[in-house]
């Protein structure tokens, strides 16, 4: 048998199986979780099934399998998987909770950064993605085009005008740049 064969093989058994067991494991589904969850569970399980094809007890090569010999199997499968997803959406929950909780205990964007965050939510999408991948992480236009996909030149256009936009916004248009003195670098003699 060649391997074409063996997967034609596996795919009829498989939407046997699917023809089946896919009304009854929805409605066990929708019994035991939100509707807006189901279909995705049910996804799931039809994966693993797939994956698990020849595990299925009661699944021959010939016609349709009893829905008594493979179903209590394909039950235990979605209930493993609607587990998972139970869990999946804990984990999410929990870290929701926790951000809500540090930016809570935290107030820095608020108190420290308010005007510079108002400032960048000032700007165009673009131009604030632009002047961040600048700013935050340190990349040079050429990086930024490649990233963002324009071209150099008009990274460096962007970034020159976001970075005047920001100082008027600061009000720091013709103010000393920040973190630097003016005898710096200079003997006191």
């Amino acid at each position: 048998m060649t391997e074409q064969e063996a997967r034609r093989m596996q795919q009829a058994r498989f939407e046997r199986l699917a023809r089946v067991v896919v009304e009854p494991l929805h409605r066990y589904l929708l019994r035991r979780t939100s509707a807006d969850m189901v279909d995705d569970v049910l996804s799931e399980t039809m994966v693993v099934l797939w994956r698990r094809i020849d595990e299925v007890p009661g699944l021959g090569e010939g016609a349709e399998p009893d829905p008594g010999d493979v179903l209590p199997w394909c039950y235990g499968v979605a209930r493993g998987c609607l587990a998972n997803a139970r869990r999946a959406d804990g984990r999410r929950i929990r870290l929701v909770e926790r951000l809500i909780r540090s930016h809570e205990q935290s107030p820095d964007r608020a108190a420290d950064h308010g005007e510079l965050h108002a400032a960048l939510d000032a700007l165009a999408a673009q131009d604030r993605e632009v002047l961040q991948l600048w700013a935050w992480e340190g990349l040079a236009p050429r990086q930024i085009a490649e990233a963002t996909g324009l071209t150099a030149n008009a990274v460096s256009i962007r970034l020159h005008r976001a970075k005047k936009k920001i100082a008027a916004q600061l009000g720091r248009k013709d103010a000393e740049p920040t973190g630097h003195k003016r005898d710096e670098g200079r003997s006191s003699q």
